[in-house]
């Protein structure tokens, strides 16, 4: 097996990790910090999330979501029909969750040096609703991994900060440790008798057995984790509604894309690509034939420094 993230130096201290927070990642690949984002930030973004379910400046790429047992209701509306925001790359209030300072340097720990260039490539905002009965609220157990055309895989790293208390009860987090020095597995969607959201993808021979880990989290806990690492969550048992916010990274100097043409990736790939025309042709373009790494060009924004290679 070839040595996990050789740029790294993972026995000594980074510039805010300690050396024993590094070798925590490096052996589980995730790692679990309290109280990294304020409450007046996370107010502020659940605010803005608020004003995008009013449909107030919502940008044009940005991707609002419904769960699919609430999807055609004509009674659910406002913040409780949308489950999630993807891409707000373009909005300057949720894109300052991906600019935090703490959240930034604890990234650039991880996954490269403090000179790096580090890129904002996916973000979402999600709003796990109560579960209708239909279990719909649940995600599948998933590599992150499956949905992005660049590597490699050990320069890519997920924030995941609690907007509110997670935990089993409302769906929390449930990782695998050490997985994320696996392969990446091959992903179909789960055949749930009660329908599954668009995207969630789920690992096809996951093995039920594998020790697993909830992770439970206050309000501006971050989790940070490797796109290999198998996760997922549980259903919201709760009335209420389980808000996070997230951000992956890459390292722009190390990073590049690949073509997952005909890989165990192309269910994916052809999923988007289907989106991004439709979503073109909502707004009255012309679709166009497209490569996955383009709209993935256009879904990333640096976080710091000059943007090279993604």
């Amino acid at each position: 097996m070839p040595p996990f993230a050789p740029e790294i130096d993972w026995t000594t201290a980074g510039r805010v990790l300690t050396a024993e927070q590094k070798a925590f990642y490096e052996k589980n690949g995730f790692l679990i910090i309290r109280n990294m984002v304020p409450r007046y930030e996370l107010e502020r973004y659940k605010k803005r999330f608020q004003s995008i379910c009013e449909r107030v400046d919502v940008p044009v790429n940005m991707t609002v979501m419904r769960d699919i047992s609430i999807a055609k209701s004509e009674f659910v509306s406002g913040e409780k029909a949308i489950t999630k925001v993807q891409d707000f790359q373009e909005d300057p209030v949720l894109f300052d969750y991906c600019k935090y300072p703490a959240v930034v340097d604890v990234v650039k720990d991880l996954i490269g040096k403090p000179s790096d260039t580090m890129m904002a490539m996916h973000t979402m905002l999600i709003n796990k609703p109560p579960d209708s009965g239909s279990l719909t609220s649940r995600h599948p157990m998933h590599q992150d991994l499956h949905y992005f055309p660049f590597r490699p895989a050990d320069y890519i790293c997920c924030a995941w900060t609690a907007m509110e208390r997670v935990n089993r009860a409302n769906g929390c987090l449930v990782v695998v440790p050490g997985t994320h020095k696996g392969d990446l597995k091959v992903h179909e969607y789960p055949k749930w008798e009660g329908g599954v959201n668009k995207a969630y993808f789920g690992i096809q021979d996951y093995d039920p057995s594998m020790p697993r880990l909830h992770v439970e989290m206050e309000a501006g806990d971050t989790v940070f984790f490797h796109p290999l690492l198998i996760h997922g969550s549980g259903a919201n048992k709760t009335d209420g509604f389980r808000k996070a916010i997230s951000c992956h990274y890459a390292n722009d100097n190390l990073c590049h894309y690949i073509d997952v043409r005909g890989t165990t990736q192309e269910n994916v790939r052809v999923e988007v690509i289907d989106i991004a025309k439709k979503k073109m042709s909502k707004y009255g373009l012309e679709p166009t034939d497209m490569e996955y790494a383009e709209i993935w060009k256009l879904r990333g924004r640096p976080v710091n420094g000059t943007r090279a290679n993604l």
